[in-house]
């Protein structure tokens, strides 16, 4: 691109100059503008890479905005963030690439999906590069999506076969395939699904290996709409199936007909008739999914409306013995909410077992102090090793296993934040829930030995960082005091956690999880 420019355009003036200054600080240069109209004129000139929007732009909306520079061969490739989108919004507002943040994000959120942003429009653009040669190449899942590569197959015009290796929680290595025509898409398969109900399974996979290959293709198409409005149905599909998940039955979940086959309404739509049909043979969610040709979000939508509307019927799924989560660290919200997170790269109807929360501590004191909290929650299984003392500082461990509702576990990792385990960071950090930092009662000496480990992590996509103060008895930092010594840009990820206090430890801990929930 011809510009590094990040354009931020905020009515809300002050929070887009707090923005600016973060970014501006880390090396960033940038503009703030509050409305559409003057963002559209600046961007049609100076051609920024990043645009940082209100979801609610005055003047000029940002889904216009976006629509318009898509348009312009000068600013198609520019990237959005879009402030304030509510959790209930339709998404994606821009195109794919593009990231969301919700009202209550602080500047260090905003600061962190930019570089995000960034790093993703050099990969992007790396691609590219290799793409332009009309040659083969692959690479890694968690580099580029896989939306964001048939976009790029597109833009190119290329023709061949993409075939994309995810890898799933139990190890396995499916393997899926979209073909293109001059950068249409023309087919596509994962495991048993075809055509569209595949490419939107694929759109899913966010970890494992893809590959393209050249080669001509002769086969009658399954998959006719034009590429960029079938990845953005998709997309649709993809985020309303995330936002929805609460609702839908688990795949485990029997399903049978509630009313006789006589009761059965005469007129019905075509996927309606295919899943009442497919109830005569079937008796599993996942098994009416999976034998269903229609994409599976339109499959789980519709047996949840049979099931509201007292046609169907769920049996019950056990996920944990009675009493496993007499404790309750976490509610139901919270519980679907993880779930979610550690189904990322997890095959569909799959359970996901655990997701790893990683400890870097300023000293082994501090590792113990917060660790003899843990012990006295129910739910928190401490490794035996740390509890016969053999874990040090310098030690990469399993410290603990928090139970969230019985079936599924965060695992509690501790990360040595020594410069020599440094080439080991990037690995424990992946996909990770996210970072404790451990400090004691001098936060500012923690901090400086934080520096390192800190600012490498904070590389890696969505990382989230959590900064927790071990404070004991007497000790008093006022918040103010911390984040200043911390170097904190807001004490959004700031917690303080009391060694000694009348309060029950699963009161302290319910209300610091609560914060590291997605």
């Amino acid at each position: 691109m011809s510009s590094d420019l990040i354009l931020i355009a905020d009515g809300n003036l002050g929070r887009g100059r707090r923005v600016a200054t973060a970014l501006e600080s880390a090396g960033h240069r940038c503009e703030v503008t509050p409305h559409g109209s003057s963002a559209l004129e600046i961007a049609l000139v100076e051609h920024p890479r990043i645009l940082v929007t209100q979801a609610d732009l005055p003047l000029v909306d940002c889904g216009k905005l976006a629509e318009i520079l898509r348009a312009n061969p000068r600013t198609r490739a520019a990237l959005f963030l879009f402030l304030g989108v509510e959790p209930g919004r339709q998404a994606p507002l821009g195109g794919i690439g593009d990231e969301s943040l919700p009202p209550n994000a602080g500047t260090n959120d905003i600061h962190d999906a930019v570089e995000v942003l960034i790093d993703r429009q050099k990969r992007i653009e790396a691609l590219e590069e290799r793409a332009s040669n009309d040659r083969e190449f692959a690479g890694s899942l968690e580099e580029l999506r896989p939306a964001e590569l048939l976009q790029i197959l597109n833009v190119r015009r290329l023709t061949g076969r993409l075939t994309l290796t995810p890898i799933l929680r139990d190890g396995s290595t499916p393997v899926g395939w979209v073909q293109l025509v001059e950068g249409e898409i023309h087919s596509a398969a994962a495991g048993p699904a075809a055509s569209e109900k595949a490419l939107f399974r694929v759109l899913d996979w966010v970890s494992g290996e893809f590959h393209f290959e050249p080669r001509e293709i002769d086969s009658k198409p399954t998959i006719t709409s034009p590429t960029r409005s079938v990845l953005a149905e998709g997309l649709r599909q993809l985020y309303e199936w995330n936002r929805l998940a609460p609702k839908f039955p688990p795949f485990e979940s029997p399903v049978k007909l509630a009313v006789d086959r006589g009761e059965l309404p005469t007129t019905v739509n075509p996927l309606t008739q295919e899943i009442l049909g497919l109830l005569e043979s079937q008796d599993r969610v996942s098994d009416v999914v999976d034998n269903c040709r229609h994409p599976d979000y339109q499959v789980l939508r519709t047996i949840h409306t049979l099931a509201e509307r007292g046609i169907v019927e769920f049996g019950r799924v056990r996920l944990a013995p009675p009493g496993a989560i007499a404790h309750a660290l976490f509610d139901e919200a919270q519980v679907r909410r993880l779930r979610s997170f550690a189904a990322r790269g997890t095959a569909r109807g799959q359970l996901p077992a655990s997701s790893k929360l990683l400890l870097v501590a300023a000293n082994e004191a501090t590792t113990e102090q917060f660790a003899s909290l843990l012990m006295k929650v129910p739910g928190v299984e401490l490794s035996p090793r740390f509890e016969r003392g053999q874990v040090g500082s310098g030690d990469l461990e399993s410290l603990a296993r928090i139970d969230v509702d019985g079936d599924l576990f965060i695992d509690l990792v501790h990360l040595p934040n020594a410069g020599s385990f440094a080439a080991l960071w990037p690995f424990a950090g992946h996909q990770a829930l996210g970072t404790i930092f451990l400090f004691d009662a001098r936060p500012g000496a923690s901090a400086a030995g934080f520096a390192e480990i800190s600012k490498e992590l904070s590389t890696l996509p969505n990382q989230r960082t959590f900064h927790v103060v071990m404070r004991g008895e007497g000790e008093g930092h006022s918040p103010d005091e911390l984040r200043e010594n911390m170097s904190l840009i807001d004490d959004a990820s700031l917690f303080l956690l009391p060694t000694e206090s009348e309060k029950d430890p699963g009161s302290l801990l319910r209300s610091f999880f609560a914060r590291i929930v997605p």
